[in-house]
């Protein structure tokens, strides 16, 4: 389980989170879902400890992350940040060995177990072919999966993702998201990511999160928080929302984009 406690957080005098409260437990997904600048990217880096928040704490498995060891953490914990742009043209089971850092001396290497388990994580997004191609030279939707294997060779209960879609194609963003919420449900992973997209967090979340100007406006099952109010309330603009076998898509008015 990770919780976050009345969190806040400022950049200076800007106040990006006002108190920010949520409860991830084993298996689950949680989206953040808001607009650009709503502080998401923010709270994700504060839940891994990236930044330090100003009051309130996070907590995984009851344990406050302010006050665990970065290796400690990084054995617990997998981020996988929106973009990464390597200095060296690694080949992909390298980059995924990378994720057992936490588990390797500072004078030591890679073992045969490192690499079997880097394997492993590779198998379990489905792109073990692609381990001898060069990360740089693959697409941006293998490129996320490569990425959230490296997380999994951590050997995490926790995994974050910022933004897991940015950049990708209808088709990949299908196939990172059916992959996160696979992992979820079978590696009994508790899951945080943050979306831009209201359609995709009904599709592939236990529970929302809609967050604008660093408050959690409403949290719960995706069905009951995304509604045209909160959405009309969070961006601005005027949706329809329609309900497909219990599913929620919502569509904007055009009428208000003209």
């Amino acid at each position: 389980m990770i919780t976050a406690k009345e969190v806040k957080f400022s950049y200076e005098k800007e106040l990006v989170l006002k108190g920010v409260d949520i409860e991830v437990v084993k298996g689950e997904v949680a989206t953040l879902l808001g607009p650009n600048g709503s502080g998401k990217t923010t709270l994700l880096k504060c839940l891994c400890a990236l930044l330090k928040p100003l009051t309130g704490c996070v907590y995984v498995n009851g344990r406050d992350v302010s006050k665990m060891k970065r290796g400690e953490l990084a054995k617990l914990m997998g981020h996988v940040p929106q973009d990464h742009k390597p200095p060296f043209p690694y080949t992909v089971i390298d980059v995924v060995v990378m994720g057992r850092a936490p588990y390797i001396g500072a004078f030591s290497i890679p073992s045969r177990k490192d690499y079997a388990l880097a394997e492993k994580a590779l198998e379990i997004v489905g792109i073990g072919h692609l381990k001898e191609r060069v990360y740089t030279q693959i697409s941006g939707g293998e490129m996320q999966l490569v990425l959230i294997a490296r997380a999994l060779a951590q050997q995490p209960q926790v995994l974050l993702l910022d933004e897991p879609t940015a950049h990708l194609d209808f088709k990949n963003k299908i196939l990172v998201l059916k992959t996160v919420r696979s992992l979820a449900k079978r590696e009994g992973l508790a899951v945080v990511m943050s979306l831009h997209d209201p359609n995709l967090a009904s599709m592939f979340s236990d529970k929302v999160y809609l967050i604008s100007n660093g408050v959690i406006i409403d949290r719960g099952e995706p069905s009951k928080v995304i509604t045209r109010d909160n959405l009309e309330r969070v961006y601005g603009i005027s949706v329809e929302v329609i309900d497909q076998n219990g599913m929620k898509f919502v569509v904007p008015v055009l009428d208000d984009l003209t």
